[in-house]
This record gives structure tokens, C-alpha cells and sequence, in this order.
């Protein structure tokens, strides 16, 4: 019997070893990531194989099922999975990836958190934005950790979020592992609409504040969709750009007009304040989802943690207590609870969608503000748009065998991909709404419900084990995860159909 199953083992890895051989080059970004070999792919052309019994990744590793057992086989030496990727090539360095984490989480949620205080009020406000804020880093590194456990599982070097959801449950509790392809396309679908949510109230938010200054000039302007569309117009050389590296000094740039509008926008709001007494410490119970909603979509940053990490040359500095995501995360959330605090008490419920719209029209200071935000925000806009086409591109490839569609195909569907957030943002132009129910319905299932759903089944995987106190902790965070997406997403519909 021992014999034969080392024979097996064997035999899966020299033809594991050939499937590797014959794969994507390393410095492709898709050979980063544990893909599942269908039987259309090239390189198992001459071999039969049931694509849901095996997954094959490109480090060598190999997870195999049979008759209701996982089996993991590795031809990989486990000193590969801490290597040093400075030898790949497109690698970022901590503070390019520090760079991209804090303009990818400071944006259009922060300056739209001073009215999602007014609907809590203003003490209930700040201290939710505290809890949901510590809780949404935390889930980040929950998504961190898990995916490092399964990394080893099946001797990969990075994977992403669909992929650690895949595999925890592939070789997690046998009465689980039939739903792992359905919930790799569920978390791919989540990411896909939340990213371009997102990509939607940046050209919201970029058309409103340049239409705020022009109408300071010329007063019977075009209307908000013409903006719009000439926001889209620019986007399209922009998102041509398709290099995280390249993206950089882009996102260094918009950092320093994100701190600099920061800060002229904090000197404004401290002053004059009126007394704490003068605004609600709670609003009422019906707006609390509103609230919620801009909440989480401020601090839902957890699309490109795995992305972000998957890219640096010093993966081991992104985690801990003193690594890359908490001084990002820390960061951010500190200026959330400041401008939202700040905001609400300075400007009551006379605070408009964005803080910036709220700002006085007869300075040129604040006019500049608003254009300062506005670059930032258009800068920001490939980076969130990086997430979805690193999913969908991939696969739609996979679909030609013409050359030249390989190489010059993505530039035309990335300009499709905009175009169409456009036609999404046109239909919806609320901002604060729309930044409610993309938090709510889509931003609470990535950012809440699904790390706590994918820890406990990792570690309740044969050879792991799960506390206690970490499945009761998860459970707290899935019910609040629901009972926010529920509640949420009913306000913000209701309201939206209310505004038409």
C-alpha cells in the first residue's frame, strides 16, 4: 500500500512539474496566483484531467481528492514561499505599497463621513466609526494570516482573495468543499462590483467638485452629466496605464494633494466650532444604516490588502503590529474619525455630501481645495480599477488564441470597463446614496462577513485548530456583517427611489 501511494505521489508531481513547465512565465502577474486548470487549458492539452478533483499552482504544489480526502503534494522546497521577490520582476517596496494603501482607502468615504455622522449624530457617529473601523482592520488581517495558512497548504506563492476562499474551503470540512467553486465566483463578483462602485462615485465625486468651481465663474454651466463625461473622456489614457510600479509616483502625488486638501479643510472646520451640546450625540434608529453604509464603505479596504501584498518584495513586513497595514490602516482611520467628528460639529445639518461642497465659494483657497481633491480622487481611480481587470482580464483571455488580442486586447476592454462605470454613474448621481449602498450591500460582505465565514473554516481543516473565543468573535462579526448589509441596503434603496 505504501508503495503505491509513493508511486501516486510520484506521478502527480512529474506531471505537475510538466504543467508548470509549460505555464506563464514568473513576471506575469497571473502566474502569481494559484489558478484551477479547466480542460480548455493549453498547456493539459494532452492529458485528461477532472478539474474538480485536482488544482495544480504555479509554485508546484498540488491538492488532490479522492473519495471524500484531501491529499496535499508539494514539489516545491517550502524555503520558495519566504524567498525574496525582489527577484520577480514589477515588485513594490514598503513604502510604494504604503503609498498605494493609504490612497487606496483615503478617498471620496472620508470626505462624505462628516454627514454620515449627522445621520447617527455626533457622539454615536464618532465611536461606531472607531468600532467598524477596528473591526474592518481587523478582518483584514484575518485575510492576511488565512491566506498565508493556505499558502502552505498548497505551496503557492501568493494568492488572492477569490483563490484563499477557494481553497478554505476546498480543504476545509468535507460537507463544505462542494461549494468551493461557487464561492470563488461569489467573492470574484463581490470584488468586481465593488471596485467599480467605487470607480463610479469617483466620477461622481471628481464631476461635482470641478462643476462646484466652474458655477462659482459661469453660473449657468452644463449640468452634472456633462462632467461627468468629460471625467470619463480624460480616464481613458489614464487607466492605459497598467503597471502598479508606474502607478507609484501617481499615488505618491495624490497623497500629497489628499494631505495637503486635508489639512486646509481641518484648519477650517476646528475653527468657530460650536458647543458638543448643539449637535445630537444620537439621531434616530432609522438612519443608522445610512450610516453604517458610508462607514464601511470608507474603511473597506480589504480588496487590495491581498493584491497589494502579493506585490511587494517584503511580504513579511505587511502584516504585525508594526508593519505596512497597520501604519496604512491606523493612519486612515484616525483621519476618519477627526474630519467626520470635526465636520459634523462644524457644519450641523447643513452639511452637504461631501465636506468639500460644504466649504466657503468666495476663497480661492477652498475652490483650490476642491480641485485638489478632485486630481486625487481621478488619480485614485486606476488604482481601484486595477483590482477587477486583474480578475476579469485573465479570464476573458483565455477565450483567444490570437496574439496580438493577448498582448493590445486589455487596452480596449479597460476603456469599455469605464465607459460603462460612467453609464452607472450618469443613472445614479446622488453621492452620498450611492456611497451607502455600495457600502452596505457590497462593501459589508468583503470588508465583515466573508473574512470571518473564511477563518472559521480554515482553521476548522484537518490538523488546525479552532478556539474558542475566535468562533464566538466571528460569529459577533458575521451577525453585525448581516444585520448591516440587510438594514443598510433597504435605506439606501428607499432613500434613493425617494430622491427620484
Amino acid at each position: 500500500m505504501a508503495e503505491n501511494e509513493a508511486k501516486e505521489t510520484s506521478h502527480l508531481i512529474k506531471f505537475e512539474k510538466e504543467l508548470y513547465t509549460k505555464s506563464a512565465p514568473v513576471n506575469d502577474s497571473s502566474s502569481l496566483i494559484g489558478r484551477r486548470l479547466s480542460k480548455s487549458d493549453s498547456s493539459i492539452n494532452d492529458a485528461v484531467v477532472n478539474e474538480d478533483s485536482i488544482m495544480v499552482f504555479p509554485t508546484g504544489g498540488i491538492i488532490g481528492e479522492a473519495e471524500g480526502h484531501t491529499s496535499y503534494h508539494s514539489s516545491v522546497d517550502e524555503h520558495l514561499l519566504t524567498s525574496d521577490r525582489s527577484l520577480l520582476e514589477s515588485t513594490t517596496s514598503n513604502m510604494e505599497t504604503l503609498m498605494h494603501l493609504l490612497k487606496g482607502n483615503i478617498g471620496t468615504g472620508i470626505l462624505a463621513l462628516p454627514i454620515a455622522i449627522k445621520h447617527a449624530g455626533l457622539w454615536t457617529g464618532f465611536f461606531g466609526l472607531l468600532v467598524i473601523g477596528t473591526i474592518a482592520v481587523h478582518c483584514m488581517h484575518i485575510l492576511v494570516n488565512c491566506s498565508h495558512i493556505l499558502c502552505k497548504r498548497s505551496t503557492s506563492l501568493s494568492l488572492d482573495y477569490a483563490d484563499v476562499m477557494e481553497i478554505c474551503l476546498k480543504t476545509g470540512p468535507p460537507k463544505l468543499r462542494k461549494f468551493a467553486h461557487a464561492a470563488r465566483h461569489i467573492v470574484n463578483g463581490f470584488l468586481i462590483f465593488t471596485q467599480f462602485g467605487f470607480c463610479c462615485v469617483y466620477i461622481v465625486f471628481v464631476a461635482t467638485n470641478v462643476q462646484k468651481v466652474v458655477t462659482h465663474f459661469h453660473e449657468e454651466g452644463p449640468n452634472i452629466q456633462v462632467y461627468e463625461l468629460i471625467v470619463t473622456a480624460l480616464l481613458i489614457p489614464y487607466v492605459c496605464v497598467r503597471n502598479l510600479q508606474m502607478l507609484a509616483p501617481f499615488s505618491a502625488f495624490a497623497n500629497i494633494l489628499t494631505v495637503t486638501g486635508l489639512i486646509i479643510t481641518f484648519q477650517y472646520i476646528v475653527q468657530g466650532l460650536p458647543n458638543v451640546s448643539e449637535r445630537p450625540s444620537f439621531s434616530n434608529i432609522e438612519e443608522l444604516p445610512l450610516f453604517f453604509g458610508t462607514a464601511v464603505f470608507a474603511v473597506e479596504g480589504i480588496s487590495l490588502v491581498l493584491p497589494l501584498e502579493n506585490k511587494m518584495k517584503n511580504p513579511q513586513d505587511f502584516g504585525g503590529w508594526f508593519g505596512v497595514l497597520n501604519l496604512g490602516m491606523v493612519t486612515t482611520v484616525c483621519l476618519y474619525a477627526s474630519i467626520g467628528f470635526y465636520g459634523y460639529l462644524k457644519f450641523g445639518d447643513e452639511v452637504k455630501d461631501s465636506i468639500t461642497l460644504s466649504l466657503p465659494d468666495d476663497s480661492w483657497l477652498y475652490l483650490g481645495v476642491r480641485l485638489m481633491f478632485a486630481l486625487a480622487i481621478f488619480i485614485s481611480y486606476n488604482i481601484q480599477f486595477y483590482v477587477p481587470i486583474n480578475i476579469l482580464w485573465p479570464q476573458l483571455r483565455h477565450f483567444f488564441s490570437n496574439r496580438i488580442i493577448h498582448k493590445y486586447g486589455e487596452y480596449p476592454f479597460r476603456i469599455v470597463l469605464v465607459l460603462v462605470t460612467y453609464g452607472f454613474a450618469a443613472f445614479v448621481p446622488h453621492l452620498d446614496l450611492l456611497i451607502s449602498l455600495i457600502g452596505a450591500f457590497l462593501s459589508t460582505a468583503l470588508a465583515l462577513i466573508l473574512p470571518a465565514f473564511i477563518e472559521v473554516v480554515t482553521l476548522s481543516a484537518e490538523g488546525e485548530h479552532l478556539p474558542g473565543y475566535i468562533l464566538l468573535k466571528n460569529i459577533f462579526i458575521f451577525l453585525f456583517g448581516i444585520i448591516g448589509c440587510v438594514t443598510g441596503t433597504y435605506a439606501a434603496i428607499k432613500a434613493i427611489v425617494e430622491s427620484f
